[in-house]
């Protein structure tokens, strides 16, 4: 019998530097990052709070520009490119900066 602990497959898995922020940056952040609205066609970048867990795409966008192409309730849909093809990422707004 193998005594070794069970493999985690949640969703910050394997995020362990990835996910994390500064000290001095810790905490929730700025109401106005929920608040924040996109057009469609709008560029944005994927930039992952690891303070909000809801509405997090997974963590291999992280730092990826997307196309809003949708909305979902309180989500975004983006079309990311990954490799050759292109992906919809559904995420909140707090994961979102705009691209200038």
């Amino acid at each position: 019998m193998d005594m070794n602990m069970a493999k985690s497959h949640g969703e910050r898995r394997k995020t362990r530097h990835k996910l994390r922020k500064p000290s001095r940056r810790r905490g929730l952040s700025a109401v106005s990052k929920v608040i924040q609205e996109f057009e469609m066609g709008d560029m944005v970048h994927i930039i992952i709070d690891p303070s909000v867990h809801s509405g997090m795409p997974n963590p291999k966008f992280h730092g990826h520009t997307g196309t809003v192409v949708a909305r979902r309730g309180r989500a975004y849909i983006l079309n990311v490119r990954d490799g050759n093809a292109i992906k919809n990422v559904i995420t909140y707004p707090q994961h979102l900066s705009p691209q200038q």
